[in-house]
C-alpha cells in the first residue's frame, strides 16, 4: 500500500511539474491537436459531390456523413430552421460560383462532429487553393455596438430576402446552436466590391452558442471574424491564414482560450495580416458609445510566426506584429506564448498612452520570444515607457530569444506538430528591446 501511495505521489508530482512548464501558451496532458487537425488538406481527398445545397434552406435539415455536400452559390438557412449535420460529413464549396452557407438570424446549425470524425469544409478544386470559396457566416441577435438594434452583412450575397442577412439585437444570451470539431479549408474568397470573405464569421452571436474545436486551414481572408456578439472561444486553429488569423470588432465581448494561430510570412494577401486584430469600429461615427465597446480577454494563446531566417524576413518586410490593438477597443492577454513577430504587439497611435488606457490594456504572464520589439504604439520609435511598464515584474512577463526547436515540442513537423512549450523551454531575459541590425 505504500509503495503504491509513493508511486501515486511521484506521478502526481511529475504532472503538476508538466502544467507548471506548460503554463503559458496552449496546455493540455496530450497534444489536442490530435487526431481532428489536418496540416495537409491539400493531400486529402474527400471525394466527388452526391448531393447539392442551393438556395434557402427553409425546413430542418440533417446533412449525413454517407454523402459529400456541394454549396452551390449563396446557401441560406432561414425561418427559424436548424441544420443538423453529422460527424464525417463533407461539405464542399464550389468554386465556379464561390460557394457559401449562411445561418440567418433565428436558425440554427448543429455541426458536432468528433475528435476521430470532424466535419469538414473545403474546396471544390483538386488543386485546393485559399480563397477558393467563400466561408460560413452565423448570425444572431447578440448585441453589437451599431446605432439602433441590427446591423447587416455587407459581402455581396445574393440572398432572396434582406432579413436573412441582418443580426445584432439584445440578447446576449442567444443560440445560435453549435460548431465542434470543425475543420474549415481553403475560403475567403476575394471579390472586387467588399474584399475577403472570413472563413467563418461571427454576427451577433450569443453566449449559449457553443464554438469549440474550430481549424481554419489556408484562408485567403481572416480566419475567424467576430462582429459584435458575446462568445467563448475554446480550442481555435488558425493555420497560415492569409488574413488576420482572429478579428474582433463592433463590439464583440469575447473570451479566447487555449487556442493557437500558426503564421507564415511566405503567405499573404494584399493586406496587412496579424494573429489577433482588435478593434471597436470601422466607422467611429456609426458606433453607439452608451453600449459594450469591443472586449476581448485571451488566456493560453500561442501565436508563433515560422520562418526559416526570422532576421532576413524581417528584413524584408514580410513578418507583422502578432497583435494589433485599436482605439476605444480592450483587450488583456495571460499566460501566453508570441514568438517570431515584429514587433510582438502595437496599439493604435490614437491611443493615448495613460492609466485610463493602460488599465484596459492587459498583458500578464506571458512569453514575448525572438520578437524584435515587444509593445509599441504606432508611429512613435521611442516605446521606452511602455517596455518599461510591462517588462515591470509585477505583470510577470518572460523575454528570451530562443530558437522553436527548443522552444516547442515539435513547430515543424507537416503532419502533426505539437506547439506545446518544451519542458523547461522558458528561460528569462533582461533585453526587453532587440536593438540588433544582423
Amino acid at each position: 500500500m505504500k509503495k503504491v501511495t509513493f508511486l501515486t505521489l511521484i506521478l502526481f508530482l511529475v504532472i503538476g511539474n508538466l502544467f507548471a512548464q506548460q503554463e503559458k501558451g496552449i496546455i493540455g496532458y496530450n497534444n489536442w491537436l490530435n487526431p481532428w487537425t489536418e496540416f495537409k488538406p491539400n493531400k486529402v481527398e474527400y471525394g466527388k459531390p452526391t448531393q447539392i445545397l442551393s438556395g434557402n434552406i427553409s425546413k430542418n435539415t440533417t446533412l449525413s456523413k454517407r454523402d459529400v455536400y456541394l454549396l452551390l452559390g449563396d446557401v441560406f438557412v432561414t425561418d427559424s430552421t436548424t441544420l443538423t449535420i453529422e460527424p464525417g460529413t463533407v461539405i464542399i464549396g464550389d468554386f465556379k460560383t464561390k460557394g457559401s452557407l449562411t445561418i440567418s438570424n433565428g436558425s440554427k446549425i448543429i455541426a458536432e462532429g468528433s475528435s476521430t470524425d470532424p466535419i469538414i469544409f473545403t474546396s471544390s478544386k483538386s488543386v485546393k487553393k485559399p480563397g477558393d470559396w467563400g466561408g460560413l457566416f452565423i448570425l444572431g441577435d447578440a448585441p453589437t455596438n451599431a446605432f439602433g438594434s441590427t446591423s447587416a452583412l455587407n459581402y455581396g450575397l445574393r440572398s432572396s430576402a434582406s432579413n436573412t442577412l441582418t443580426f445584432g439585437g439584445d440578447n446576449p444570451d442567444s443560440n445560435s446552436g453549435i460548431l465542434k470539431y470543425v475543420r474549415i479549408e481553403f475560403a475567403g474568397k476575394r471579390t472586387r466590391d467588399y474584399g475577403y470573405f472570413s472563413a467563418l464569421t461571427l454576427a451577433g452571436v450569443g453566449q449559449q452558442t457553443i464554438i469549440e474545436n474550430i481549424m481554419v486551414s489556408y484562408s485567403e481572408g481572416n480566419a475567424f471574424n467576430v462582429l459584435g456578439g458575446k462568445l467563448i472561444l475554446d480550442q481555435m486553429v488558425s493555420y497560415k491564414s492569409s488574413g488576420n488569423d482572429y478579428k474582433f470588432n463592433n463590439g464583440a465581448q469575447v473570451w479566447i482560450e487555449n487556442s493557437l494561430a500558426v503564421r507564415s510570412p511566405y503567405v499573404s494577401n494584399s493586406d496587412i495580416s496579424r494573429s489577433i486584430y482588435v478593434v471597436d469600429y470601422d466607422i467611429k461615427d456609426d458606433t453607439d458609445f452608451s453600449k459594450d465597446q469591443t472586449f476581448v480577454a485571451a488566456a493560453n494563446l500561442t501565436l508563433i510566426n515560422l520562418s526559416s531566417d526570422l532576421n532576413n524576413d524581417i528584413k524584408l518586410g514580410l513578418v507583422n506584429e502578432a497583435i494589433y490593438i485599436g482605439a476605444d477597443a480592450s483587450f488583456s492577454i495571460d499566460t501566453s506564448v508570441l514568438s517570431g513577430f515584429n514587433p510582438a504587439v502595437i496599439l493604435d497611435e490614437d491611443i493615448n498612452i495613460n492609466q485610463e488606457s493602460l488599465n484596459r490594456l492587459k498583458f500578464t504572464r506571458t512569453y514575448f520570444n525572438n520578437c524584435k520589439g515587444n509593445i509599441f504604439r504606432n508611429g512613435f520609435t521611442d516605446n521606452a515607457d511602455l517596455e518599461n511598464w510591462y517588462g515591470s515584474r509585477s505583470f510577470d512577463n518572460v523575454y528570451s530569444k530562443g530558437p522553436d526547436s527548443e522552444t516547442f515540442i515539435d513547430a515543424t513537423s507537416t503532419s502533426r506538430p505539437d506547439y506545446r512549450l518544451r519542458i523547461n523551454g522558458i528561460y528569462a531575459s533582461n533585453d526587453l528591446i532587440d536593438d540588433d541590425e544582423d
